[in-house]
């Protein structure tokens, strides 16, 4: 794909999500009792691992059918997932809110909802279907949106991790207070896989700060080099999506976590 287009493709997403917020209704009233999420990991302890249902994407297609959402999220349970991601968009990803409900109700893990998130009712519908957590886009939003809406995490007692690809996007999510700092090894404006670029800025990431690698973990071989760094955990997606059983990978990829 032309980089012109995966960056027309940024902002098309972008500017259709704006659109959907603009009609998005308000969110029910959450049945659902917050659930302890930590990926901190101590000494000794494994790489965490954060296991992601996601329908289809823009740059791989369609991926596996096979397992409707809540069977896969049990799987991934069943595995040694330390967390399940749910991608929400529907769009470009065949997501839902629904499907943070599903998964919640399938497993006794924290859910992430991933969505590309602008505004606070998202956080609201996000909240409400189940998610114990979300995820934030510094390339996204505007240095007022990413405050305003981490204030909005903590207010609904929401974790939130917020993604960065450059260093300079590491300092723009840790000036307004990010604790989880996810780094993508996919650089959302071309497409390119640069595992070694988001290792760099992993390694440069203060103390005290979870670091969450995200992005072209694909075997478990991947899994035991990030497990010999200083990374606290890893989201782990189309490799497992393109399983039709996702549980053999990663149950391997969990023996090599530590």
């Amino acid at each position: 794909m032309a980089k012109g287009r995966v960056v027309s493709l940024l902002a098309e997403i972008l500017a259709h999500k704006r659109a959907e917020l603009a009609r998005l209704g308000p969110a029910p009233r959450s049945s659902f009792e917050p659930r302890s999420v930590s990926l901190a990991r101590g000494p000794g302890e494994p790489l965490r691992l954060i296991a992601e249902i996601k329908l289809r994407s823009p740059s791989a297609g369609s991926l596996s059918l096979a397992l409707p959402v809540r069977e896969r999220a049990a799987v991934y349970q069943r595995a040694g997932a330390n967390m399940l991601s749910v991608l929400t968009d529907a769009r470009y990803f065949d997501g839902a809110f629904e499907h943070v409900r599903q998964a919640r109700e399938a497993t006794s893990l924290p859910v992430l909802c991933k969505e590309f998130i602008v505004g606070e009712r998202q956080l609201d519908w996000a909240r409400a279907s189940g998610a114990d957590a979300v995820l934030l886009i510094v390339r996204c939003l505007a240095p007022p949106e990413l405050d305003a809406l981490l204030a909005g995490c903590r207010q609904r007692a929401l974790a939130a991790l917020v993604e960065v690809s450059t260093d300079a996007e590491a300092t723009r999510a840790l000036d307004a207070g990010a604790e989880w700092v996810g780094v993508n090894a996919r650089d959302l404006d071309t497409l390119a896989m640069d595992a070694e670029r988001a290792a760099s800025v992993l390694d440069r990431l203060p103390p005290g700060v979870t670091r969450v690698h995200l992005s072209g973990v694909g075997s478990a071989g991947d899994v035991g080099r990030l497990a010999a760094r200083r990374v606290d955990a890893a989201l782990i997606g189309e490799a497992l999506m393109r399983q039709a059983d996702p549980g053999p990978l990663l149950a391997e990829m969990r023996a090599a976590a530590g």
